[in-house]
């Protein structure tokens, strides 16, 4: 019996110890109950409207009806334009969904620059069910940013919290209106900042793992005290729904946008005209450098601000305005949010040393497509393993560079092939060493040191880039 009764003892203390651990996990856990009653009301479902004219069938459109399920089989929706026919058929409605939410009493709405993006028409639908037609102040396609106005006022508009003051693991919560589902709510914690996605070089998001689904674009991104820290903008996922990783416009990139589109009507940012590309081990070893950091300068716009303030292609341009540059995609932000007019400090290294350079930053321009052509003759390098031609004045002009040898072949067991050189690509200079002919080539290869990396500039595709090329002993 006593054995009994200090077996139903040690279980009871058991059990107390499970429920104040629950409670306690419970109370750590966060309360988004207080947060979502305070800013539902600022959060708006938009949906749009764009007219697209499409191809008129051959089967006379059935009288307006439904295509029949026969010819669904066999063509599917795609149908042949009828023969003789112009090819245009009645228009029809496009409709989407999306997210916003509201800045100020008098009306300006915040969302994704995709979400309203060739939208005819624009509506805004508020938490209390009221419908606004709204006009596109503007929109700012790098950042995915739009600006949204409608004739209305007294409207709640949400606090803005401080998108540079988060830190990795903190909660946050997104309410949107996911597959057209109004006011809807998730929440988690943040797993990044800072991050780059592909040509998106102007936002460092804020990474999430937030269920974002499909209509949450364009919704906001709340901290715990309730104030928006970003705009809700990417899913990468397999599935198509929220099983991935969310990514947010952080609201002080967001709000800077805004303030210029409202004002000027267009994104002002700032350009250096430089092309740059990331500073691998290798690389870094062949500049001298302790660790790879920094963004290496592949090539100049020849009439850009880089090139009027003294940079070179190699340069690594290791920090601006004393904030560091610890990998090449950190650049394009430090520059895009720096005024264009105004000067920047830029420490770099070039040679192996650092130096200081003071740079005016330009207005981003718009960009233009070059067309590449090459010319073949030639002379092989077995150093290297590789085949080189000559390039006429008329061709290194056309590519928009002064020096270089053409890569006609290369041995796919050879040093070139190792550092990663493609035949087509236009050989500007090794170890710092302008390669301008077949000749210049070969003098500048016996020299070339066995035991280290060199850096190697190409030209590719358009583009100028840097390798690292490394002999073996010989």
């Amino acid at each position: 019996m006593k054995r009994k009764t200090r077996h139903l003892s040690l279980w009871m203390l058991l059990a107390a110890t499970l429920l104040a651990w629950q409670s306690a996990m419970a109370r750590e856990l966060p309360d988004f109950t207080e947060l979502v009653e305070q800013a539902a009301p600022g959060v708006v479902n938009i949906s749009t409207t764009r007219m697209e004219r499409g191809r008129e069938d051959p089967f006379g459109g059935f009288g307006g009806q439904e295509i029949p399920e026969i010819f669904r089989h066999f063509f599917g929706d795609r149908f042949p334009a009828p023969p003789g026919g112009g090819g245009q058929g009645r228009p029809r409605e496009l409709q989407s969904l999306g997210s916003g939410f509201i800045i100020s009493e008098d009306g300006y709405i915040l969302t994704n620059a995709h979400v309203v993006q060739g939208a005819d028409e624009i509506l805004v639908r508020l938490n209390d069910r009221r419908e606004l037609a709204a006009e596109l102040i503007g929109a700012d396609e790098r950042t995915d940013v739009a600006l949204l106005k409608v004739d209305a006022d007294d409207l709640p508009p949400l606090t803005l919290g401080d998108s540079d003051a988060l830190r990795v693991g903190e909660w946050v919560a997104a309410i949107g209106s996911p597959f057209g589902f109004d006011s809807s709510v998730t929440a988690g914690i943040i797993s990044a900042i800072n991050r780059t996605l592909p040509r998106d070089a102007y936002v460092p998001f804020i990474q999430t793992d937030v269920a974002i689904n499909p209509g949450n674009s364009g919704g906001p991104l709340f901290n715990l005290d309730g104030e928006v820290v970003g705009i809700n903008s990417q899913i990468f996922t397999r599935s198509g729904g929220f099983m991935g990783l969310s990514f947010a416009i952080p609201i002080s990139v967001a709000m800077d946008v805004a303030g210029q589109l409202r004002d000027d009507g267009r994104v002002s940012r700032g350009w250096l005209g430089v092309m740059i590309q990331p500073v691998s081990r290798d690389l870094a070893e062949s500049f001298g450098m302790d660790s790879p950091s920094g963004a290496l300068i592949a090539d100049l716009d020849p009439e850009g601000p880089a090139a009027r303030g003294g940079l070179q292609a190699g340069d690594v341009i290791l920090e601006v305005d004393g904030d560091e540059v610890d990998r090449s995609s950190t650049l394009p932000r430090l520059i895009g949010r720096t005024s264009p007019g105004s000067e920047v400090d830029l420490v770099l290294l070039r040679d192996g040393e650092e130096r200081r350079e003071t740079v005016t930053v330009g207005d981003w321009p718009d960009a233009e497509g070059r067309d590449v052509t090459r010319a073949e003759q030639g002379g092989r390098q077995p150093r290297l393993g590789l085949a080189v031609s000559e390039l006429e004045a008329e061709e290194l002009e056309r590519l928009g560079i002064e020096d270089g040898v053409l890569i006609r072949e290369l041995d796919p067991s050879g040093a070139a092939a190792a550092a990663g050189i493609r035949p087509g690509d236009v050989l500007v200079s090794i170890d710092h060493q302008i390669v301008g002919s077949a000749d210049q080539l070969v003098e500048v290869v016996e020299s070339l040191p066995s035991d280290r990396a060199v850096p190697v500039r190409l030209y590719r595709d358009g583009r100028s880039l840097f390798v690292a090329l490394r002999l073996a002993d010989d």
